[in-house]
């Protein structure tokens, strides 16, 4: 936001000549991106040398705009330069160790830490993704800790994977990561030798490259999908971009994080459930709002889609007992379980007041499909031994045990 509040305050200063060479730059790296190439290959080059040639673009652009600054003199017409550049590499030496100032840091260095941590690896899964590839998190945070601890040894700011420096190096066409290993060799190279050739480098030309580089990022396909497919998870890309954009990177990671969470915990508060019924001539069972399935009014399975805990346990209660007291004709309540991957102390003890509400009314409260870790935790309480039914492998057990051949004769099933 201060940003294009200071573009629009002071637009009437714009400095033709460094508009024209951020515009001339950005037009040109945009060319080289396809044109170039494809130019290239016209004529009579190799294709795969041509995308290489290519992707000199950026070099290019430097050596140009750097020249082209130093012969015409542009600096005096108002032109920002990088300038001098401190030459030769940073001293070893081990950081302060006062207490105080770490107390004092530690606060910000936490936020710091996180921030860096979740950027990187959210610009490494972007980049893989592009690559067919994946990340592994922990190895990323290991390499971000090891180069974190070199930096403090050496008077560096802390290490991310930052975004437009990695958008650079990916639109350059790096592959594995000795890409790294050789754009360390280059900067040492570079701190070492050639600090003074890039004395007349406009800035202009050092932020056309990252704006193109960082433009090939953007989805804006992505960003319609996901209004089609879920307005929630819209809300949280779009909240996530704003605040970025005219915020900063750190309000943004961390807007996207809370809201992301939020929206957990309200889906997962309120639960899909379905009463599901046999599809005809197999083992199947579906939703009887979805499919043509057989039903039985001795019986009712309510599948939970969702693990229950303390924040979905209650509207859990409500919804079986809405279904199953109203039915004159039930006897028997199963719980499907196929989709419950976890079962918290407060869903637990909901479904001890289900057991004996359900016991109240006449009725025997079943569980079926249950899974390994989650019966290995309900074997560790008293639900197991005070269920009024039974606990069966698979739905298609449960129905054939309660109903056997009975199943299916009486359609008229109402909830």
């Amino acid at each position: 936001m201060d940003i294009l509040s200071s573009l629009f305050t002071n637009i009437g200063q714009t400095n033709s000549w460094t508009l024209g060479i951020g515009v001339g730059a950005t037009l040109f790296l945009y060319w080289t991106r396809n044109g170039l190439a494809r130019l290239f290959v016209r004529l009579g080059m190799k294709e795969n040398t041509a995308k290489i040639i290519a992707r000199t673009g950026p070099v290019l652009a430097v050596i140009t705009s750097t020249l082209l600054v130093a012969f015409m003199g542009l600096e005096g017409q108002g032109v920002k330069i990088v300038g001098d550049i401190p030459k030769g590499l940073p001293p070893i030496a081990l950081p302060t160790f006062d207490l105080g100032l770490w107390t004092s840091l530690l606060g910000s260095s936490l936020i710091i830490a996180i921030i860096g941590f979740v950027e990187s690896v959210s610009v490494a899964q972007t980049l893989a993704a592009k690559k067919r590839q994946r990340i592994e998190p922990d190895q990323e945070l290991i390499g971000l800790g090891a180069a974190n601890i070199a930096a403090s040894l050496s008077g560096g700011y802390p290490v991310t994977g930052g975004f437009a420096r990695s958008a650079v190096n990916f639109d350059a066409g790096a592959e594995t990561p000795a890409a790294g290993a050789f754009t360390a060799l280059g900067i040492l190279v570079a701190a070492l030798f050639l600090t003074p050739l890039l004395y007349f480098l406009p800035i202009a030309t050092l932020a056309a490259t990252i704006i193109v580089a960082v433009l090939t990022l953007v989805d804006i396909k992505s960003i319609k999908e996901a209004w089609s497919y879920s307005k929630s998870d819209f809300t949280a890309m779009i909240a996530t971009i704003l605040l970025t954009l005219f915020v900063g990177v750190e309000a943004g990671v961390i807007a996207g994080v809370v809201i992301s969470i939020a929206l957990l915990l309200y889906r997962s508060s309120r639960p899909h459930y379905a009463i599901v019924g046999q599809v005809r001539d197999s083992e199947h069972f579906r939703n009887v709002d979805r499919h043509d399935v057989i039903t039985n009014a001795q019986t009712l399975t309510i599948r939970i889609d969702e693990s229950l805990y303390f924040a979905n346990a209650h509207r859990m209660e409500s919804e079986i007992y809405m279904h199953a007291l109203n039915a004159l004709k039930l006897k028997h309540v199963i719980l499907m379980c196929s989709a419950v991957n976890h079962i918290d102390f407060s869903a637990l003890e909901s479904l001890h007041a289900i057991n004996l509400r359900l016991k109240d009314a006449g009725l025997k409260l079943h569980l079926s499909e249950v899974k390994g870790p989650v019966m290995d935790r309900l074997k560790k309480s008293h639900l197991l031994e005070d269920l009024t039914g039974q606990v069966f492998l698979s739905q298609h057990d449960a129905i054939q045990t309660l109903c056997g051949n009975a199943f299916g004769q009486e359609l008229e099933f109402t909830l």
